[in-house]
């Protein structure tokens, strides 16, 4: 801890103690302090083992009562919860599943579905056709990259690397921060895996390839901090995905105006694109569920319309181009051509933009249903579509810079131009949609500062809309079409994105093999060789166009890294000073129950970062403010490395000190794909409701101790309760063979505790009176000897994010005159 940080604590403390010393504190100022009804807190027992080892109560007893280690009163919460409820949806009949590949068409492959409008005008524009043996190697290399990285990767092998059927680069890592402790932030705790959805499956102790794995991510900073950039970088291509799709989709399709319309030119071009760009970006207010029944048929007449076109085309021109499918016309492609081969690679990989998003929204879907979708149509169809063009090409050989709309039979164009336009909105959609989902998650585990989000479907909570990050991406498709003014330099931009992607996605799955799966390792490397060599080649291929628009990826994707690795670094210490700052439990023991000041009617809600502990901006409030509410409930809003938190799961209570200072902590755990209500109303309604079931239970577990040890035991080692709320035994063991039958009273005996009913009816008084948030506004700075570059990150861009980002009261809709803030500077 920093001596900043100490002295600041220090000077809080004894002004305080000063303050109950001169009578602040007195115990006639108090409203209420719980010793009229119950003084002391019953005491907890220990019993030994090797006494009384007899059925009935006996048995019970050594069941509810054993030497074991302390289990912290969250952990018995979630015991009891965790078996109270299942999770396990039926499975889907084969109707369900037909109807979500369906719905999948306009949702994960548009983008994908898209790529015929622009691959092989990027392909041949570093190419001139000589002869077949180019047409066939550029059609050979299309049939294999799509072969191999969408169906053979993502299809058969990433899909299964779901984290309780949610996919994307976050999912795989909070997979991993599951089973490894490699979360940043030390928040992590032993009741978080109780949660129904956080189970997955271990490695066996004797697979000690895994544990070596596992330990050495655990104890090395460096590899921690790696795998966080890794996922940080592949998000940052993503959100970059969301700038060149629109991009490239809108000004392919629209270039079919150029050669149809008299005199309509690059300047033409540019000002209807832009003008669709800002109407797409416009309606994202309106949220996708308004138009998302358009999007399967319209997605679905396209790919129709594509292998249609495409069968044509190759039986009028030329149907020998099926002979592509020998990969000798690759060997035979890259012996013609050389460098200019290798080169065109960059062009060939735009045939598999949009792979990602097979996984990355697999939480709308199921994987059967992904997989019958692309297997069964999207694969057919774009085969077909690339042959027909392919089979065009031979025989119109200066058609490749509009190959797509030159082979479109007569007569059709104006139809097939209008569907093309459609989906290459759909296509802008789904990416726009799928960045909106990238910074929610990034933002749910620490790596993004708080920004708005309008959930826009009260059927779908992955349906959002985050306005800072849509204007934001418009005003960047804007001026990207307009200093670009072309598909080719964009498309030199779009590869790097898709292939940086491809490589993260490559290298987590990896990791998961080895870690999770226990799969064999000469199979995991041969994937990661395999797949991660294809990936290089085509990596090598784009990054030699950094000077002709491959730059712009690169500049998107460190801008979003940085913002994120700032942010994430920033929070992390924070949180460290927060958890070396926290006041102890023996100055709390020496301010008593009216913790130096005037308790007054009211609960006070002081949110805060900790999981345990009293933070020490409760001694900043105590200061301040000429009185404290007699109920006080530390809320900690806590993200765990799961898609969604059940309801029922949500609120987690310890007690902070003894009874007569009602004081509680409440972690509020929410899953990164969960919807935090912003209705301040029904979150106080849930939180009360919860904290009467804590004290009830508490209650039960007393009467139940206590009367259990006057029936069945007459010497007993009294053991002493903790003043943090903590539990010195187990009292409920979630699996085992049934209970015997207990007393009535033992059971029902709650209900006469005066105890417990005095503290119900200061609760409910209490709640009465209202809720006051209590919320701590801190300033972070880098301690004084720290080095230029900590200051500048800390004092500058981190405070910068931090002024700008939203507040907790503002996420809640909390009213101001409900609000008390209070000043707190954090040394890091």
């Amino acid at each position: 801890m920093d001596d900043d940080g100490i002295e600041e604590v220090s000077s809080i403390s004894a002004r305080l103690l000063r303050r109950r010393g001169s009578g602040g504190g007195d115990s006639s100022s108090r409203w209420v302090d719980g010793s009229e009804v119950d003084s002391e807190s019953p005491p907890w027992s220990l019993l030994n083992e090797d006494e009384n080892r007899s059925e009935g109560y006996g048995y019970a007893r050594r069941r509810l009562v054993r030497k074991a280690n302390r289990v912290d009163s969250f952990d018995v919460e979630a015991m009891a919860i965790s078996g109270s409820h299942g999770h396990h949806n039926k499975d889907p009949s084969i109707w369900q599943t037909l109807g979500l590949a369906f719905q999948t068409l306009g949702v994960v492959y548009g983008d994908m579905g898209t790529s015929p409008l622009y691959v092989f005008t990027d392909v041949f524009s570093k190419i001139q056709i000589e002869s077949d043996v180019d047409v066939l190697g550029a059609l050979s290399l299309v049939i294999y990259t799509i072969a191999l990285i969408p169906l053979a990767k993502y299809v058969f092998i990433v899909l299964k690397a779901n984290d309780n059927g949610e996919g994307g680069t976050f999912a795989l890592y909070s997979l991993i921060c599951r089973y490894a402790k490699i979360n940043l932030l030390p928040n992590r705790q032993q009741a978080d895996e109780r949660i129904s959805s956080y189970r997955l499956k271990v490695p066996t102790p004797e697979l000690e390839r895994a544990l070596k794995i596992k330990e050495k991510l655990e104890h090395n900073s460096f590899n921690k901090t790696l795998l966080l950039l890794l996922v940080l970088m592949g998000t940052s291509m993503i959100i970059g995905d969301g700038i060149l799709t629109p991009a490239i989709s809108v000004m392919s399709a629209v270039s079919g105006l150029e050669g149809k319309i008299q005199g309509f030119g690059t300047g033409a071009l540019v000002i209807v694109s832009v003008v669709i760009l800002v109407g797409l970006f416009g309606i994202q207010r309106f949220g996708t569920s308004k138009v998302g029944m358009t999007f399967a048929p319209c997605l679905a007449l396209w790919f129709f319309s594509l292998g249609s076109i495409g069968l044509y085309n190759l039986i009028k021109y030329n149907v020998s181009v099926v002979k592509a499918i020998n990969p000798l016309y690759i060997y035979l492609f890259f012996k013609k051509n050389s460098f200019k081969a290798w080169s065109s690679l960059g062009g060939c990989v735009l045939c598999i933009t949009g792979a990602e998003a097979m996984f990355a929204d697999l939480g709308h879907f199921s994987v059967p249903s992904i997989q019958i979708a692309f297997s069964f149509v999207v694969f057919p169809c774009l085969l077909l579509a690339y042959m027909g063009q392919a089979a065009y090409l031979t025989t119109h050989t200066d058609s490749a810079s509009r190959i797509f709309y030159d082979s479109i039979p007569d007569g059709l164009f104006w139809p097939v131009f209008v569907i093309a336009t459609f989906a290459a909105i759909i296509a802008s959609q789904a990416m726009i949609s799928a960045s909106f989902s990238c910074i929610k998650q990034s933002m749910a585990l620490g790596c993004f500062p708080r920004l708005k989000i309008i959930h826009t479907s009260r059927k779908f909570m992955g349906q959002i809309y985050i306005p800072v990050i849509n204007w934001f991406l418009m005003i960047m498709c804007v001026l990207v079409v307009a200093t670009f003014q072309s598909t080719t330099d964009i498309a030199n931009a779009y590869g790097i994105a898709e292939v940086g992607v491809m490589m993260v996605s490559t290298t987590l799955v990896t990791l998961v093999m080895l870690l999770i799966w226990q799969t064999n390792i000469y199979l995991a490397f041969g994937f990661l060789i395999f797949f991660g060599s294809i990936e290089l080649l085509y990596m090598s291929a784009v990054l030699s166009k950094i000077t002709e628009g491959g730059w712009l990826p690169l500049v998107f994707a460190s801008f979003f890294l940085c913002v994120m690795y700032i942010w994430n670094y920033g929070s992390v210490l924070k949180y460290q000073s927060e958890v070396h700052n926290k006041i102890s439990m023996d100055f709390m023991n020496d301010l008593g129950s009216t913790l130096g000041t005037v308790r007054v009617p009211g609960i006070g809600l002081l949110y805060n970062e900790l999981v345990h502990g009293v933070p020490s901006v409760l001694g900043r409030f105590l200061l301040d403010l000429p009185a404290i509410h007699s109920t006080l409930v530390f809320v900690c809003i806590k993200y765990v490395p799961v898609p969604v938190v059940a309801q029922e799961e949500r609120f987690l209570f310890r007690r902070i000190c003894p009874k007569d200072y009602h004081m509680f902590q409440c972690v509020a755990r929410y899953g990164y794909k969960d919807v935090r209500r912003e209705d301040h109303h029904a979150f106080e309604q849930l939180l009360v409701e919860s904290l009467e079931k804590f004290m009830r239970k508490e209650a039960q577990d007393l009467a139940l101790e206590s009367e259990i040890n006057d029936a069945e035991f007459e010497s007993v080692s009294v053991g002493q309760r903790s003043n943090s709320g903590e539990l010195s035994v187990p009292l409920i063991q979630p699996d085992g063979p049934s209970d015997p039958v207990l007393p009535s009273s033992v059971m029902g005996g709650i209900d006469d505790d005066p105890s417990l009913e005095y503290e119900l009816s200061a609760l409910r008084e209490a709640t009465e009176c209202g809720f006051t948030y209590l919320l701590g506004h801190g300033d972070v700075r880098a301690k004084k000897d720290s080095f230029f570059l900590k200051k500048l990150v800390i004092n500058y861009f981190y405070s910068f994010l931090r002024n700008n980002c939203r507040g907790g009261a503002a996420t809640m809709k909390v009213p101001h005159m409900n609000i008390i803030h209070v000043g707190m500077t954090y040394m890091v």
